[in-house]
């Protein structure tokens, strides 16, 4: 071990596992903070594969133990390694579905649209509205779809993705609302890299 410089041992005093002093390697260790006090806000990860980061600023948010300026830095070369940030339309059909609400039971029943959670919603004449996405969907277009309608302060009932169908079941007054939304968040899904 040598060339690494002191080390701090385990809690339980044994010579089992343990990690260099923070002060043996300064500038790795603050690099290595700062990229997981980033990777732990994906919005700042999705703001410097985009480039708009004010480095300075961000580096004052992040509980990082270091000098300002040595974090900006750690953010600026995190940046540069990271793959640019790109959209991508989806290729899906969106439709909306109202008179949807709670169903009494899920099992073996056609008209489910969704299920969270053991509470499945279907056509039960109520006042609940389903925007359903055919298609090229997933897991990112889900979060894509999530953040705009959070971003047009349209709070879901139920959301959900599965195989190519994307439901979000929102209440009937925001259904048109709800149904643009899913629309435009689904022409700029995030594209998955890195």
């Amino acid at each position: 071990m040598s060339g690494i410089g002191p080390c701090a041992r385990n809690q339980s005093g044994d010579d089992g596992d343990f990690m260099p002093a923070r002060d043996a390697v300064p500038d790795m260790s603050l690099a290595a903070e700062t990229r997981r006090a980033v990777d732990r806000r994906p919005f700042l990860r999705t703001a410097l594969r985009a480039g708009v980061v004010n480095y300075t600023a961000a580096a004052r948010t992040l509980a990082v133990d270091g000098e300002t300026d040595a974090i900006a830095t750690a953010l600026r070369r995190y940046a540069d390694e990271l793959p640019a940030y790109g959209t991508e339309s989806r290729d899906v059909r969106v439709r909306m579905e109202s008179g949807i609400g709670p169903l009494e039971s899920a099992r073996d029943d056609a008209d489910t649209l969704l299920t969270v959670g053991g509470q499945a919603f279907g056509p039960v004449d109520s006042d609940l509205t389903a925007i359903v996405a055919a298609g090229d969907v997933d897991a990112a277009a889900l979060a894509a779809v999530l953040a705009r309608l959070t971003a047009e302060e349209l709070s879901p009932t139920a959301a959900g993705v599965a195989e190519d169908a994307l439901v979000i079941v929102v209440e009937r007054l925001e259904g048109a609302n709800a149904l643009r939304a899913v629309e435009d968040a689904l022409e700029r899904v995030g594209a998955q890299s890195g």
